[in-house]
């Protein structure tokens, strides 16, 4: 189940900016077990993923952690990366950044700070981790972009950052 307001409204008055959106998401009061993020400037709540996919996320940081500069850090979870030029805020499933994006106040992390993000696909975000996230990470510059088709059972890796998303996908 994905829930997707066309434009949130509060008191019936459009949020004027992708800050007061990030606002609006900082406020909602979801039921546990479901997260909520930012797509072109509507805000979606779908549910958190399966259990058994945490086997498979903690493979993928087992072989990365060895390769990764000592000044990063791997992470999965509930961190929230903005990327304003395309209204958009994502929860990647796991993420790599340097030590220096998580030295701040704000619960909203720079997405162009990001290294590598993994997605692992669910029913409800499939199409959106081919789609849009393809494009809005690679226009932010996040050199390798893991796809975990779980549906599918296979992979897919995208590098070469563009402005139209990814040079190169195998």
């Amino acid at each position: 189940m994905t829930l997707m307001t066309e434009r949130p409204t509060v008191s019936g008055v459009e949020p004027d900016s992708f800050e007061e959106l990030l606002d609006i998401l900082d406020e909602l009061n979801l039921r546990d077990g479901f997260k909520a993020e930012i797509y072109r400037g509507k805000i979606v709540v779908s549910p958190w993923s399966k259990g058994y996919y945490h086997r498979v996320m903690e493979q993928v940081c087992d072989q990365l952690k060895p390769c990764l500069p000592e000044d990063h850090r791997l992470s999965v979870g509930p961190f929230l990366y903005a990327f304003p030029g395309d209204e958009s805020a994502y929860g990647p499933d796991i993420h790599a950044a340097h030590k220096r994006a998580f030295e701040t106040v704000s619960n909203h992390l720079d997405g162009e700070a990001l290294v590598f993000v993994a997605e692992l696909t669910s029913p409800a975000t499939r199409t959106d981790d081919l789609t849009d996230k393809v494009a809005v990470y690679g226009r932010a510059g996040v050199p390798v972009y893991l796809l975990l088709d779980m549906q599918e059972q296979q992979s897919t890796v995208f590098w070469r950052p563009s402005a139209t998303g990814y040079g190169s996908h195998c």
